[in-house]
């Protein structure tokens, strides 16, 4: 079992900089992968970024490509989501993810992923 806390969502006007961090615990020797994906009323779950935990490759969607910057801390099992030029479309329940498994590794598909948190919001005002 590995269990992710997010932190650092908020209010912030547009073309302001937040900071979402994601703690694991539990079972995490075996991760794999980590992921953030998003949630705004009315519409489905979307990738964000993810990145893969030994060689740290990065990906993104387009939407985010450019503002948004995936990090991660081996030491502090930490997966972080800098994010800046915030607009409102950003606005959204964020969660991070994990993958505890190798194989193909479909970033953008949520079944990809094992574990999840419970999110932190994140509005973003005009």
């Amino acid at each position: 079992q590995v269990q992710l806390v997010e932190s650092g969502g908020g209010l912030v006007q547009a073309g302001g900089s937040l900071r979402l961090s994601c703690a694991a615990s539990g079972r995490t020797f075996g991760t794999w992968a980590m992921g953030w994906f998003r949630q705004a009323p009315g519409k489905e779950r979307e990738f964000v970024a993810a990145i893969t935990w030994s060689l740290g490759t990065t990906y993104y969607a387009d939407s985010v490509k450019g503002r948004f910057t995936i990090s991660r801390d081996n030491a502090r099992n930490t997966v972080y989501l800098q994010m800046n030029s915030l607009e409102p479309e950003d606005t959204a329940i964020y969660f991070c993810a994990e993958r505890g498994r190798f194989g193909v590794f479909a970033q953008r598909d949520p079944s990809s992923y094992d574990y999840w948190g419970q999110g932190t919001q994140v509005t973003v005002s005009s």
